[in-house]
Order: C-alpha cells, then structure tokens, then sequence
C-alpha cells in the first residue's frame, strides 16, 4: 500500500531550476548509461534531481531493474517518488554514480558540501568505479577555493579543537554553517555539525590533512577520485 498523502505525491525540490533547458539536456545524456540491473549511487543537486527523473522514466519504460544508493535523504524522498528501489552501501556496491559539485578545477579536484551530504557523498562516490560529475560553467574554476570555503563535517565535541588546528594551520576564516528554518547550527543526518573554512591555496594533501585532525569526520576535498565531468 502507498501513502497518498500530499507529500508523498510530490518530489522533493523547492525553487526554480537556473539554466534549466541546458540541465535537461545533460540528464538526458546521463540516463542513456543506465543499463537493466544497474546500482546506481545518486547525488543531490538540482542536475542530479533532473537526471534522476530520466533515469527512472527510462528504467520504467524499459521495465528495467535498477537499483539506487541515495546520498541524501532528498534524493532518497525523490527515488521513492519516482519509483527506483533504495538500498545502502551495507547491502551493495554502486555499478557508477552521479552528482553535482560547489567547484571542480582543471584536474578533475573538487569541492562539494555546500549541501550539507559531503559525508555520504563522498562514502558512495569512493565505492563507485566512476562518478559522473554534472555541473554548469560557473562550477568551473581556475583553483580550489575560489569561490568557496571548504566544508568540514564535524564532532560537534570537537569544534573548538577543529578551530584551533586549522588556525595551526594558518587558517583565520572559519564559521560554523548555521540553519536557516531552526535556530542554531547545520545538523547533518549523521548527527554532525559543519564548519566552512577558507583555504588560499589547496595541495593534493589537504584532504587526508583534515581528515587526521580529531573530531573531523570528512572534508568536502574530492581529490583523486574517479570522476568524468559533464558540463552543462
């Protein structure tokens, strides 16, 4: 049985769509790679909202069996709305994936988070064989930082010692994100808060540097990782 409640009768995005018709086109293009038995790790964003539709309207005509690993519980509400089955990291590894990024340089290194789902992101996206990433041209930057801060998902225990290590680390500018509809700051669904702190410069080491302070449980630095961009 379905609930027929409001809610559940409609997917889960607020706002217009910036460049829309463009956006179309790319998920479009995405959905063409999906195949009868594929998993599919989903990203959030409002590409990855578009291309998850015309990934389960083409696995519905087709009558195909796929299955998806939402990052997010919006892209979980969506793939229920639109009817792909969920499932987790615990029960099966993603066949590929998609997602959106905050900026992507000329090597392919990112930065995502601004969302506030960099944790699961980034757990589906280092299980996946490749991630598409789906991004317009102001996602497009000459280097990391340029136009925003790195997202921190932390022990919400441990922001003072966060502070003080990235001060360490000469590293002045930092801030806990804070809500937007409740008082008080970002809490991600892991139970964690999240601090944004502005680099000058970003070195392929930066990433596993964050990660070795305590009470850091994921940056938003993707580096490395395999992912093909597909600009909108």
């Amino acid at each position: 049985m379905k609930w027929k409640n409001k809610l559940a009768g409609q997917p889960i995005w607020e706002g217009p769509i910036s460049f829309r018709d463009k956006k179309e086109k790319v998920a479009e293009h995405v959905s063409r790679f999906v195949r009868d038995g594929d998993i599919i790790g989903i990203g959030s964003g409002s590409t990855s909202f578009l291309a998850l539709k015309k990934i389960a309207e083409r696995a519905a005509a087709e009558r195909w069996n796929v299955l998806a690993i939402p990052t997010s519980k919006e892209a979980e509400m969506n793939c229920n709305y639109y009817g792909l089955t969920t499932t987790s990291l615990l029960n099966a590894r993603p066949d590929w994936g998609f997602d959106g990024a905050d900026e992507v340089d000329s090597h392919n290194r990112l930065i995502k988070g601004r969302g506030g789902a960099l944790f699961a992101e980034k757990l589906v996206m280092a299980s996946s064989p490749k991630t598409y990433i789906l991004v317009d041209e102001s996602k497009l930057v000459g280097h990391l930082g340029e136009k925003f801060a790195v997202p921190l998902e932390v022990d919400s225990r441990s922001i003072h010692i966060v502070e003080a290590a990235l001060k360490d680390m000469g590293i002045d500018q930092v801030d806990l994100r804070m809500a937007v509809a409740k008082d008080g700051p970002v809490i991600t669904e892991a139970g964690n808060v999240i601090m944004d702190a502005w680099f000058p410069t970003i070195s392929n080491n930066l990433e596993k540097e964050l990660s070795a302070i305590p009470g850091v449980i994921e940056s938003g630095l993707f580096i490395g990782y395999s992912v093909e961009i597909l600009t909108v």
